[in-house]
């Protein structure tokens, strides 16, 4: 392997900047790398090899020119595939979005340029980010690098394979339930839910809007809050976007916080957890409390996971969750029509109508169509308050069991999924078992709180184990230095997939 992509994202920009490393040789390994292994992987859905280039090529003409580089100077990134560019497509991998070319950039793509960093492509994911598998892409599914028969989980299936395969220094995704921790997880990378509103969403094809949130994907903490401080920040065109200054990330976060409490969230831990994840995150909770951390016993009642005597998983938060997506889902994807862009039915039709349901039938895929479906049903009338104010309703309690918590913790640690990574085609056949693999992911969206997963440990199959790591509102800075605390005192950071290692 080339010893520049061994290299994280600070690391990188570093020698960039000091000039050991030039730009275009480190996109150069990038692309080596992708040409090498993404047929095997499929993590892209485009790459613009030429366009990373020349975005090298000015970088290194700035610094020979000694022009103040940005924090990214040279670092090659990828972006997920929901995110508008006005380079290449946008298909949130889509056959009804195949031929779109946007015509504006998202503001999280325009920061990471103005941050000197070099887009290498697109990535690919589960189709209009519906899926936590990647199996619902409506082109190819991305493997996981760490055993390509297994899923690398969904929605950003594509950016976390892409990370873990290193096919790129680090990359952008979107998280709606866990589409940014839950592939995270799966593939032995870091994952970053940041706060409702502390990043822009303008340029993201919007699925759930009070849910969706964009946050970066990288090989270790540090690199993720590098990330994470040049996307953040207040974007007037996002009406959701936070005012409240971002701060330094970085600072002081390789110095542990004194007297971290962490809590457990009992309804967390039952039956439900897999045996391995289980003995993966009590290992880490020793990891922590031999730094001298206090473990707090906490209760989140509205997010509690049930299971029956036939093993059967339930959860208030799945079935809260699942509403309130479908139904903004259902209001999002209206525009969807084949009239204004995207795919337009050949046949002849009669009717406005009919052309609307040939359109979408022809080029939306099952898991899309059957969110729409769920979503037109629980806002129509007769059903509206049954089940959609019933969510709303359920969503303020699960958003009120965290307030109280945090009374008691600074952070929350729980598993970021049930299992390691399954085999494809192992639940697609089962839409609620497919769900439930986000079961401890979704209820930081509904409560618009910040979480971090990243790696903590590997199982006996050589899989990796996901951690989550949870805060209140705006307070990435102590998530960031609380994860990198388990980096520093258990040393599992920056794990390599076997096929990097052939």
């Amino acid at each position: 392997m080339n010893p520049i992509i061994e290299k994280s994202v600070t690391e990188l920009a570093a020698a960039i900047a000091d000039g050991q490393i030039s730009a275009v040789e480190a996109t150069q390994a990038y692309l080596d790398a992708i040409e090498a292994r993404e047929p095997e992987i499929a993590a892209y859905n485009e790459t613009c090899g030429d366009l990373a280039m020349q975005q090298a090529q000015a970088v290194d003409a700035k610094r020979q020119a000694g022009q103040t580089l940005g924090p990214l100077a040279g670092v090659p990134v990828a972006v997920k595939d929901n995110l508008c560019t006005e380079f290449g497509h946008t298909t949130c991998s889509s056959a009804y979005l195949k031929n779109f070319k946007a015509p504006y950039t998202a503001t999280v793509v325009a920061k990471l340029q103005q941050a000197g960093a070099v887009i290498l492509g697109k990535t690919n994911l589960d189709e209009f980010a519906m899926g936590s598998s990647t199996e619902n892409s409506g082109f190819a599914p991305t493997k996981n690098p760490w055993d390509t028969s297994r899923v690398p989980g969904g929605s950003s299936g594509g950016s976390a394979a892409a990370v873990a395969g290193r096919l790129c220094a680090g990359s952008l995704g979107s998280d709606t339930g866990g589409s940014i921790r839950q592939p995270a997880g799966l593939c032995g990378v870091v994952g970053v839910k940041p706060t409702y509103g502390r990043v822009s969403r303008y340029g993201l094809v919007a699925f759930g809007s009070s849910l969706d949130q964009i946050g970066p994907l990288a090989t270790n903490v540090t690199d993720a809050a590098l990330l994470t401080s040049v996307i953040a920040g207040h974007d007037e065109r996002d009406s959701t976007s936070l005012p409240n200054p971002v701060g330094d990330y970085l600072a002081d976060i390789d110095t542990p916080i004194d007297g971290l409490r962490i809590g457990l969230p009992r309804e967390f831990y039952t039956e439900a957890l897999g045996g391995e994840t289980r003995e993966a995150i009590a290992a880490a909770i020793e990891t922590y409390k031999a730094t001298g951390a206090e473990i707090v016993d906490v209760s989140l009642p509205h997010s509690r996971i049930d299971i029956d005597a036939a093993g059967n998983i339930s959860s208030f938060a799945v079935a809260c969750y699942y509403i309130v997506c479908t139904a903004e889902c259902s209001s999002n994807l209206a525009r969807f029509d084949g009239v204004h862009y995207g795919h337009r039915t050949a046949e002849k039709v009669d009717d406005i109508i009919e052309l609307f349901s040939r359109s979408r039938d022809e080029s939306l895929g099952d898991e899309v169509k059957r969110r729409i479906m769920l979503g037109t049903y629980t806002l129509s009338s007769g059903y509206y308050d049954a089940y959609y104010n019933k969510a709303l309703k359920v969503r303020r309690l699960i958003a009120d069991d965290f307030t109280a918590a945090f009374e008691k913790c600074d952070v929350l640690l729980c598993p970021t999924t049930p299992t390691t990574a399954f085999k494809f085609g192992e639940k697609t056949d089962n839409p609620l078992e497919m769900y439930l693999s986000d079961i401890y992911t979704i209820s930081l969206n509904l409560a618009g709180l910040p979480g971090i997963s990243i790696p903590a440990g590997l199982s006996k199959d050589n899989l990796p184990i996901g951690m989550q790591l949870i805060g209140p509102v705006l307070s990435e800075k102590t998530l960031f230095r609380a994860g990198r605390m388990f980096e520093l005192a258990s040393g599992i950071s920056r794990l390599a997939p076997p096929m990097l290692k052939a």
